[in-house]
């Protein structure tokens, strides 16, 4: 499976394993995170370690599911931006809108200050 899961705690964690997520991976990745929000996680982590690109679509993703999450009191956090996915980032002004961090055990204890 190129997106895989792991729960920390109660921490999800969706570790994106491609090079490249676009339009295709963008509504698996969607279709996850929304079926643990379902069960009742709020605490997200995307890791995007193994990427050094993603499109406008999963970008989308991204965005939605951390609107998702924030209506019901959560956080979703990005790990591992590769330079050119920080350049999107930047270029989109998402960095304004996402907690990210280099290391995922960074992301995990920002949420165990909380």
């Amino acid at each position: 499976m190129k997106i895989t899961e792991e729960i920390i705690d109660d921490i999800l964690v969706e570790i994106v394993n491609l090079e490249r997520a676009t339009l295709k991976e963008s509504e698996e990745l969607k279709s996850l995170i929304y079926a643990k929000l379902d069960k009742g996680y709020k605490k997200v982590i995307i890791d995007l370690t193994s990427c050094s690109f993603i499109d406008s679509t999963f970008l989308g993703v991204l965005v939605s599911a951390l609107k998702r999450v924030s209506k019901d009191g959560g956080d979703l956090k990005i790990v591992g931006l590769q330079p050119s996915v920080r350049a999107m980032f930047e270029l989109t002004r998402l960095f304004r809108v996402f907690d990210t961090y280099i290391e995922l055990q960074d992301a995990i204890k920002s949420f165990q200050k909380k």
